[in-house]
């Protein structure tokens, strides 16, 4: 397994517990179980920069999409620079 594919899998794995999390949201006693301690463990860290950052409109918390999208921006820089790398030292 190459280093390309790790980060792939390692990215998203974590998307999709950050969308699993906010699905979760929405429904309290799922969150207040154990799977929901455990995804708020790992996913509130991350969330929190971006509530910090984006103060939600009305009622609705956007702060969940960009963090995505930040996710996956910094994946998609990661590829191409690792990927740049090794085609320097093939």
């Amino acid at each position: 397994m190459s280093i390309g594919e790790i980060l792939y899998y390692v990215f998203y794995g974590y998307s999709i517990a950050l969308m699993i999390y906010i699905v979760m949201s929405w429904l309290p006693q799922v969150r207040q179980s154990p799977l929901g301690v455990f995804m708020a463990r790992i996913c509130e860290p991350y969330l929190a920069v971006f509530r910090r950052l984006i103060p939600p409109i009305g009622m609705i918390d956007i702060s969940p999409i960009v963090a995505l999208f930040v996710l996956q921006f910094v994946h998609r820089g990661l590829y191409v620079v690792i990927s740049f790398i090794f085609s320097l030292i093939s």
